[in-house]
Order: C-alpha cells, then structure tokens, then sequence
C-alpha cells in the first residue's frame, strides 16, 4: 500500500472528500501557490513533558511525516509550493525533497536561515507554467536569523488569451517566515522584517527598470488578522487572497485559523497577500511610518493611557504645553521601542519626529501629537473582499497580467471553522492554498 492510501486509511491527517480545491487546480486557465510551515523536525517535540525529545532524533519518525507532505503537495500539484521550517541542515531530507519535487517537474531553491539555525526556506515552482527570471535571497542579519526568498518569474503557460506580444507576464513570488512574538516589545522588529521586504522589492523594480507587476508574498507571518503587519501590508495594497476569495472583512478575524503554537494557542497567521498592479499604493516610507506610530499609540494605550495622560508622559520634561524631542525620546525608550538591539535606530527616530513635527518648529503642540501619533490611522483601501479585477486594459498599448482570486483553502478543513483537530499530525500549521485566475490590466511603470 503507498504512503499516499496510508494516510488516507489512517484518519490522522486527512478526509480527502472535504477537500474540494483540486479540481480548481488543475484548471488550466489558472495557476496556484501554496504555503505550508512542515514544522521542522529539530523543533518538532515528541514528549511534552520531556523538552529536549525532538522528532529529529528518530529517523523514522521524521522521514515518514515528511514523505505524508510530500504526498499531500504532488496530489494537489500547486503552480507555487512556498515551504517554512524547511530542515535544510539535514541532507537526507534535503535530497528527498530535491528529488520528488524535481521529478515532479519542478525546479526547487532553498535558503538556511543565518547563524546555522538548521531551518529555511524552500520555494519551488513548476516548469510548466514559470520560467525563472532572477532569484534574490534576502537576509536579514537580524537577532532572528530571518530570511526571505524572492523569485522573479515569467508566466508560461499556455494562457490562450494572453498570447499578445506587447503583454508583460511576469510576477514577483516572495517566501518568508518572520519572527514569532515572544512578547509585544519584538512587535517592531518584525514590522522591520516586512519593511525590509517592501524596500528590496521595490529596489529591485527599480533597479531593472520594470513594469509594475502582481506581487505574492508567502509564508508564515506569525501574526494575526487583528495585527500591525496586516495593516501595514494592506496599507502598500496587499489584500490577503483567503479572506478575499471568502469574502471576509475584519469583523471576520475569527472564523479561522492556521496554527497551534507551542503555547497551546490557535491563531491564523499562514497568507499569501496579492498586491496587482492597479493598486493604490502608498509610499513605501510613509507607511513605515504610520505603522510605527500607530505601534506607539498601541503601547501608550497598554499602558493604560487616555489621550490626555499620554500627551503629558510625552511632555513631561519639558517646560510648556508641548513635547520636546528628549521626552519623545525617552518616551520611546520606556515603551521598549528604543534602546535594545531590535529597537529603533537613530536615523529611524529623527525620521519619525520630523514627520511628527508637522510645522518644523522643533516641538510638537497637542494638536500635531492628536494627528501623527494619537490619531494615527490607516487609510489603506478596505476593497479586499472584492474578487475581481475590472479589465480596463483592452485600448492600451502595453498591458500586464494581475490576478482574481478564485479559490482559498485550508487543510485540514476544520481551521477554516476555526477549530484545531486533535487528529491532525502533519504539522503544527494548516496547508493554505489559493487559486488565481489572471487578467489584463494597464502597466505602469512607476514604482511608489
């Protein structure tokens, strides 16, 4: 019996007739991307009572799990497969991987993770639908060792409405796994994670003179709907693809989930963000910086302050009715955002005040704290529900593919209920999988 019929028989991770989304996979007017944190085996605990039992110690335990994953990802055959916890210090495990992924027909690139963690990444991408233009590793030389993966594709396949010589397909497929929250002071550094990303991007655009393009980023972002990193995306025009292709709005945070954490707690964190070309976008640094101040206020409130209160912490060295950059400052420092490691630097800090100081007098009034810190809001578009893109292309003279959302599901289908089944062994994550049509659309190429 295949390991495939094994799995199947066992019960333990999958109830294939609840999973509908193969059939949209196989499409042929569509491709597909799926990110899936396999929870490496050197993290993987056995015995909760005895912490240093790792899966990584019994040979059988690990190969045998990761060949049920490796089944799972052939069986659906996504366009896309975007890995977390990928156990690259292993070659074994390495080869396997390389090896049913490339007979498969797809062509595999792995990134450790900095200082030898043990884990990565792995992105592959199928040949039938992708040629591969560049492919950038991105490290971020931070105290978490984080790393993200950028591929720069061609789209291929054989789309017959999309045949025009003067149409750009081309597309950016991102892979990361950012920081987990041990605690709210490390919520900057990794709001900084997806800023670096944003910034290499857009660097990258730049620097090879290209049109603007739709753009997925995977992973594990080890944060909520509820988060800084949700808005700060949706403030650059990234709409989360499962909350889109189910019609959810932020009022629908807690109808499903993608992780149970070592702490017991479930909590959605697993996305595949789409930003098309036709979006709004800010500038990119003025969404850094609303997201940090909107981070401030965040702390200041958990702190217990009204807006009066807060206003006279900030001020509190000073003189008059008014903050001075020193209270600012040390203000920053009391709420864990400067002076550590992960904090802000010095250049990000006078970036802030600056931008703080509305009328440049070098104090900030009552009235510039209410709008820059108090009062912060994202104005991100609240469109990302919609499912379509309006074709509006069709007198332009040169033209670029964006995508609809067609499909989004999670696996094992009880996450999308919001509950986690204490059957499921295959990770410690949900398998998310989005399907996409694409679209014509004008192409732009500026880059915000």
């Amino acid at each position: 019996m295949g390991r495939k019929n094994r799995e199947i028989n066992n019960g333990r991770v999958s109830r294939p007739g609840s999973y509908a989304i193969p059939a949209s996979i196989t499409d042929p007017t569509c491709i597909s991307c799926t990110t899936f944190n396999i929870l490496a085996p050197i993290y993987k605990r056995l015995d909760p009572e005895d912490q240093s039992c790792r899966e990584s110690d019994v040979k059988d335990y690990w190969l045998h799990r990761n060949h049920m994953i490796l089944d799972w990802l052939l069986y659906e055959r996504s366009s896309i497969i975007c890995l977390q916890e990928f156990w690259v210090g292993n070659e074994e495990l390495v080869n396997i991987y390389d090896k049913r992924l490339g007979d498969a027909g797809y062509i595999n690139f792995k990134l450790a993770r900095t200082n030898n963690r043990g884990d990565g990444l792995l992105t592959a991408v199928h040949k039938d639908y992708f040629r591969i233009i560049s492919h950038r590793d991105l490290l971020f030389n931070d105290f978490g060792d984080r790393v993200a993966q950028l591929l720069h594709v061609e789209i291929i396949a054989p789309f017959s409405q999309f045949r025009s010589s003067n149409l750009c397909r081309e597309m950016l497929i991102v892979n990361t796994h950012l920081l987990f929250p041990h605690n709210s002071s490390l919520c900057l550094e990794r709001l900084r994670q997806v800023y670096k990303i944003l910034q290499y991007i857009e660097s990258y655009q730049k620097e090879n003179k290209l049109s603007s393009m739709p753009i997925v980023l995977c992973g594990d972002w080890n944060g909520s709907k509820s988060g800084h990193i949700y808005n700060f995306l949706r403030s650059q025009g990234f709409v989360s693809s499962y909350d889109t292709a189910h019609q959810y709005t932020d009022a629908d945070a807690h109808k499903w989930i993608s992780h149970r954490n070592h702490r017991g707690n479930i909590c959605g964190v697993d996305f595949i963000w789409l930003l098309n070309p036709n979006r709004y976008r800010k500038l990119l640094k003025t969404s850094w910086s609303e997201a940090v101040f909107a981070l401030f206020k965040y702390q200041l409130r958990r702190a217990s302050l009204t807006e009066d209160d807060a206003f006279a912490f900030l001020k509190a060295d000073s003189d008059g009715d008014y903050i001075t950059f020193s209270g600012f400052c040390e203000a920053l420092r009391q709420l864990n955002l400067i002076g550590h490691c992960y904090g802000l630097s010095v250049d990000e800090t006078n970036d802030l005040w600056v931008q703080a100081d509305i009328d440049g007098n070098g104090v900030l009034d009552y009235n510039e704290f209410k709008q820059r810190i108090w009062n912060t809001t994202w104005s991100e578009e609240r469109d990302e529900v919609s499912n379509e893109v309006v074709d509006d292309a069709v007198n332009e003279t040169e033209q670029t593919i964006g995508f609809n959302v067609e499909n989004a599901v999670l696996f094992p289908t009880e996450v999308e209920k919001g509950m986690w089944p204490e059957d499921y062994s295959l990770s410690d994550h949900a398998r998310l999988t989005v399907v996409f049509s694409p679209v014509k659309m004008p192409c732009s190429r500026t880059i915000l």
